[in-house]
């Protein structure tokens, strides 16, 4: 079974992409063991919040994948709680007295 691992380390080199006005951070990929591993600069895990241990998710978009700490399978979740609490807003209310 091949797993993508995330080792985070602040020694990564920022690029400037002029074509797009976006920054992007360049990652090394290691091989450990059958499987490939990803290294996610210190700057990178800090502003996705994200720590030694957490989850973060690989979405394919119509240009590559973006990575990010943002679990679509949870918001869609929360989405139907919201509906829920939207809809017995006033139920809610009385079963918390």
């Amino acid at each position: 079974m091949n797993v993508a691992t995330f080792v985070v380390t602040s020694s990564q080199k920022m690029i400037k992409h002029n074509l797009l006005e976006k920054t992007a951070m360049l990652l090394n990929v290691k091989k450990r063991g059958n499987s490939l591993s990803v290294i996610i600069p210190k700057e990178m895990a800090v502003s996705m919040n994200v720590d030694d241990g957490d989850n973060i998710f690989a979405t394919k978009t119509p240009s590559g994948y973006e990575i990010s700490a943002y679990d679509p399978d949870f918001a869609k979740k929360m989405e139907v709680a919201r509906r829920g609490m939207e809809k017995y807003h006033n139920a809610l209310i009385e079963l918390a007295k």
